[in-house]
């Protein structure tokens, strides 16, 4: 499948060498000769010259936030507006984030402050591109929420710091998630102390460490997300 990966943010420059960038750990999630993977990176305003130039679109996550006025974000919205229909698409934290807001959803900087570390959702409803699990342990890294559901959305699955934290769209071949299934436990644990001190304090940072102490279900996310591109790309 010819797959676009429109690339939002960067690691952090420290640990970036070590562990790739955003593009990188999707290709490896999804598997590195599965697709035809092409990147553009939007921020700095790179897009496809049509839609149909790719039967499928993934958008990263990113540092920014959705209504931050970041003169990249409005032609994202646009983009993908003009998507609608015309590709899958699927969001991840930012991407999940940017998706509801470009298809009438409300995104802000949540008041329950940073969810990080491995969050645990409740399945609430099922589709055919997803297995029978009933909850997924994914990492999360993120401060911003989905407060509203975007025109032909609903809840896939969930918590409660995190009501809508995983989306399907009614509408158009589209699923959004807010937790990161392309992050791997080493980069969601060195994230984590890139920012000890600065976004989180030290209790944060450690409460978060200790949640990678059990198995998590990237993998069977992933696999959702590659069902999801079969059936729909």
């Amino acid at each position: 499948m010819k797959l676009a990966i429109l690339e939002t943010g960067t690691p952090p420059a420290e640990i970036a060498e070590q562990f790739g960038d955003y593009p990188s750990m999707f290709r490896t999630l999804l598997g590195a000769e599965t697709h035809d993977y092409t990147i553009y990176d939007v921020a700095a305003g790179a897009y496809p010259t049509k839609v149909e130039d790719h039967r499928a679109y993934i958008v990263t996550g990113s540092s920014a936030g959705v209504y931050e006025p970041h003169s990249w974000i409005d032609p994202l919205k646009v983009f993908l507006q003009a998507a609608k229909g015309r590709a899958a698409l699927v969001g991840v934290c930012f991407g999940h984030q940017i998706m509801a807001e470009a298809f009438g959803g409300k995104v802000i900087k949540s008041p329950k402050g940073w969810g990080v570390g491995l969050h645990r959702y409740e399945v609430a409803t099922r589709h055919d591109w997803m297995d029978t699990a009933a909850t997924i342990g994914v990492p999360a890294s993120h401060q911003d929420q989905v407060v509203a559901l975007p025109t032909g959305a609903h809840v896939v699955a969930a918590n409660d710091f995190t009501p809508f934290g995983m989306l399907a769209y009614g509408d158009q071949p589209a699923i959004s998630i807010q937790l990161h299934p392309e992050f791997t436990p080493d980069y969601a644990k060195a994230l984590i102390e890139t920012r000890r001190g600065s976004r989180y304090t030290n209790a944060e940072a450690e409460a978060a460490l200790a949640s990678y102490g059990v198995d998590d279900d990237r993998a069977r996310v992933g696999g959702w997300i590659s069902e999801f591109l079969a059936r729909n790309g």
